[in-house]
């Protein structure tokens, strides 16, 4: 091969192992001549020389079956793609024999290293001496150990949410929330809390309602009777803007509106939460909502592991990404 590309065998070497400081018309050269020759790199030789696999794992819950959430897997997988490595995804179902099982699969590859994803933004029990392998927490962080871990800033969201009803002049501000069980509900509640008070505008209590309830995994949702319950009242002694835990529960929340024959904006406006455009982007009016960075933090993440295995991850251990606001037609 290295005759057929007119180069020594440590620069095939060097473009089969992706390293750096090749110039583009000699990278050219040799993935011609290993396609001509269908050339099909020996791992287990590069495992012995190098004591790296080029895999990286990616082991979920049940994120992957989640459909916003599925851009954190995307994320992820352009950034393990650009390093020239390959991903190797695996799904626990949430069950601990599943995690136990999948870390064991890792150990047997040689995995490089593991990005570990949940579903939803929770502190977890996790203790990376136990797995012996380098690892990102995603969407998750450690409870009692120093694992670098990429979150999304619920905090940041729930007060971008509420500074946008201020700014746009809404005194009146109800607050149809998440499952109070967990984390991400308490921390928007914060950021709302905060932009209040610097707007000086008091909290109403009777107006923060929770639109799912229920044990975690089990949860029932009722936003639509929330809102019903908030919005069937007079003009002049009900909300004029409503901020949803969730785009679902933005939607319940419009649909409640269209009940009772209220138009969005003009009779009540709406903001939701995730961005999650199969909805966002569908109904009408389209909604005005906070996005979860799912897909920049899959790549943050990636970005962290390969920092973390070069030994110069300088971050945080705990790294939040901030929330956009998207402002579309419901507000």
């Amino acid at each position: 091969m290295a005759a057929l590309a007119g180069v020594s065998d440590r620069t095939v070497s060097r473009v089969v192992n992706g390293e750096p400081n090749i110039s583009s018309k000699t990278r050219a050269r040799v993935e011609e001549a290993i396609a001509r020759l269908n050339y099909i790199p020996n791992l287990a030789a590069r495992m012995v020389r190098t004591n790296r696999s080029g895999v990286i794992g990616l082991i979920t819950d049940v994120v992957s079956t989640t459909p916003n959430s599925v851009e954190i897997i995307r994320g992820v997988q352009e950034r393990v793609s650009q390093a020239n490595q390959s991903l190797l995804i695996a799904n626990t179902s949430g069950t601990a024999e599943g995690e136990k099982r999948v870390w064991r699969t890792f150990q047997e590859h040689r995995i490089d290293g593991v990005l570990f994803a949940t579903m939803y933004h929770h502190e977890i029990d996790f203790d990376p001496n136990v797995h012996n392998i380098p690892a990102v927490l995603v969407n998750c962080f450690a409870a009692r150990a120093n694992v670098p871990a990429v979150v999304p800033d619920d905090r940041d969201g729930g007060y971008a949410a509420a500074r946008h009803a201020l700014d746009k002049g809404h005194t009146s501000i109800a607050f149809v929330t998440l499952n109070p069980l967990i984390l991400a509900s308490s921390l928007r509640r914060e950021g709302f809390a905060r932009a209040m008070a610097e707007a000086g505008v008091p909290i109403r209590e009777e107006w923060i309602v929770p639109g799912i309830s229920g044990a975690i995994g089990s949860e029932t949702m009722q936003a639509y009777a929330a809102a019903r319950q908030l919005l069937d009242a007079p003009a002049a002694s009900r909300p004029t803007i409503i901020l949803a835990g969730n785009d679902e529960i933005a939607m319940q929340c419009m649909f409640a509106a269209a009940s009772l024959g209220l138009g969005i904006p003009n009779d009540i406006a709406i903001v939701g939460f995730d961005d999650f455009r199969m909805i966002s982007e569908q109904v009408v009016p389209p909604l005005t909502t906070v996005a979860l960075p799912y897909y920049q933090i899959g790549v943050r993440a990636a970005d962290r592991l390969f920092a973390l295995l070069a030994e110069a991850d300088e971050q945080p251990t705990v790294e939040r990404l901030p929330c956009p606001l998207v402002q579309r037609a419901s507000t």
